[in-house]
């Protein structure tokens, strides 16, 4: 599929499948716009894509979130999708613990609150392009966790599913198409950049395929969902698990 001079915003661009999204997307032709938080990442994956627009933003400040539309505005004069994938977590000591309520604020910023305001910022711009979003999040937002601690990350999930609903209502009669992509257990840095001990490869037995994915693997259908072959799906919560969510325990 050709994204031919399409200008594309991807958000947690510099590792994991943001990553492979922008080396896809760039591959296909796109004008990408790398954002992230990590320069160092950045400018690695920035060297296996075309000439892109690199922006070292974090994304749960206004500020930054206003600046990485009007760059990409300034630069390109307009916006046809937007890939909202940063991400994360951090475990707490859950609702019987201390640290609830700064774990919820620091992780809601980021998992949902973000999205939201990118998205309404981008709105505008991506009615004039008839341009889509694509919102990346979890199998977690449809599952309980395992223990206490990671319950705001379980409910930010769910929260961007449900945004994703609502977008896709409130512009589709503008022509903007808003999805959702869940993957299952991927490997990435995910667990790295939260300074968790768990390995990814754990959660391969929880599968019925018995695997863990590949970020490629998310990147193909996030590229999918962007693209005019999926011209008609809106709304709509796109799960690569391996089998995850229906493996019986």
């Amino acid at each position: 599929m050709s994204f031919k001079n399409k200008v594309v915003i991807i958000t947690g661009a510099s590792s994991g499948i943001g990553a492979a999204a922008a080396k896809m997307f760039s591959d296909e032709g796109a004008r990408v716009v790398m954002v992230g938080r990590n320069e160092t990442k950045l400018s690695a994956v920035a060297k296996q894509c075309s000439s892109p627009l690199v922006i070292r933003a974090d994304i749960a400040n206004d500020d930054d979130a206003r600046r990485v539309i009007n760059e990409t505005i300034n630069n390109y004069g307009k916006i046809d999708i937007l890939v909202n994938n940063a991400g994360m977590t951090m475990q707490n000591g859950g609702l019987l613990g201390s640290d609830m309520m700064q774990s919820y604020d620091t992780i809601t910023k980021i998992n949902i609150r973000a999205p939201v305001h990118l998205t309404s910022l981008a709105a505008p711009h991506l009615i004039k392009t008839k341009g889509n979003v694509v919102n990346v999040s979890s199998v977690a937002a449809v599952k309980a966790p395992a223990g206490p601690g990671h319950t705001n990350y379980f409910i930010s999930k769910a929260a961007l599913n449900h945004f994703t609903v609502c977008a896709a209502v409130e512009l589709g009669g503008y022509g903007v198409r808003v999805n959702t992509l869940s993957p299952g257990p991927v490997k990435t840095d995910f667990f790295e950049n939260a300074k968790s001990t768990t390995d990814v490869e754990s959660f391969r037995p929880l599968t019925i395929l018995n695997r863990v994915s590949e970020p490629e693997e998310m990147a193909d259908l996030v590229l999918y969902l962007a693209s005019d072959r999926a011209r008609g799906v809106t709304g709509s919560n796109y799960i690569n698990d391996n089998g995850m969510i229906i493996k019986k325990a």
